[in-house]
């Protein structure tokens, strides 16, 4: 036989703060332990059979810390964890009337059994005078006119965004006529030539895995200026086809012409045999295609002048 211990009465707490229990309000129902050690386990009372049409179980047990505390132990060093506990349960009264509450038996470590005594609870519903009780019609929300000082959050919100609005739309229109006048005003081809041989100063990329880039880079910029100061479609011809075409050049010296070619050559070895260039033929391809670049716009420069001293 398990032993009862007698362990207070339980607590009886109202989840509104009324005067009385209405009906349907929520009620809070339960016990409190003090002291309780770590470890202890506790089984508690299934109440949702006694839930009915007029008492009925909102919420079934919860368990509560409400302090932690440590005790000193006779001999020990360590000190002892004890815990103050609430358990509690919701019910909701959906008829007024006296209720008699069932006391709460709460198992501990399944030795014995701690009886909190029951509470009765008193139920009550809004009296209402018969005699000049009259049924109305269920009214609709009140609505009040709106206020300026209620709008004006809203209008000056409108009023940013509207302002955000044409703040784009002027930057935007902005930046396409910059990116306009930039296309307007485009540099002259042996400007952009030398600018991308600038990108391959040095000898970073005399190393065998960047000599492809070192060379296609340095042809493919002389191809473009070609074809822009000569007219000859140089980006679509093979080395061959481009030197016999710059042989029509008057204004470019042969040994320029062949110092090129041999860039242009060793540039296709490089790229389509796996040749690695020697450091003697690096040090030359970049100086060699600066100087094509700058004598052949230096005769364009020449006429140029010579043009506007005749005028």
């Amino acid at each position: 036989m398990l032993d009862v211990v007698p362990a207070g009465q339980a607590w009886l707490r109202q989840m509104q703060p009324r005067d009385s229990i209405l009906v349907a309000d929520q009620i809070e129902y339960g016990f409190q332990l003090d002291s309780v050690p770590a470890g202890t386990s506790l089984a508690l009372p299934d109440f949702a059979q006694a839930s009915n049409d007029t008492l009925t179980l909102v919420r079934s047990w919860q368990l509560d810390t409400l302090a932690t505390l440590r005790v000193r132990q006779p001999g020990r060093k360590e000190r002892a964890e004890l815990y103050n506990i609430r358990g509690s349960i919701v019910l909701a009264p959906f008829e007024e009337g006296t209720y008699q509450l069932p006391p709460i038996p709460v198992l501990r470590n399944g030795t014995d059994t701690l009886l909190f005594e029951a509470l009765e609870m008193e139920v009550k519903t809004m009296p209402v005078d018969t005699a000049s009780f009259e049924i109305h019609d269920i009214k609709g929300q009140l609505r009040y006119p709106l206020t300026f000082k209620e709008l004006l959050p809203w209008i000056g919100a409108a009023a940013l965004l509207a302002g955000l609005i044409v703040l784009l739309v002027w930057l935007i229109r902005l930046r396409k006529a910059q990116a306009g006048g930039e296309g307007a005003r485009k540099d002259p081809a042996y400007i952009v030539a030398l600018r991308e041989l600038d990108k391959f100063r040095g000898d970073k990329f005399w190393a065998p895995e960047k000599q492809k880039v070192y060379y296609s880079g340095i042809t493919d910029a002389l191809k473009t200026y070609i074809e822009d100061r000569f007219g000859i479609d140089a980006p679509e011809m093979t080395t061959a086809e481009l030197f016999t075409a710059l042989k029509q050049a008057e204004d470019l010296p042969e040994d320029l012409r062949e110092e090129t070619r041999a860039v242009f050559e060793c540039a296709d070895f490089v790229k389509f045999a796996k040749h690695v260039a020697s450091d003697e033929d690096n040090a030359k391809a970049l100086p060699t295609a600066v100087r094509f670049v700058t004598s052949t716009y230096q005769t364009v420069l020449e006429e140029e002048q010579k043009d506007e001293h005749e005028l």
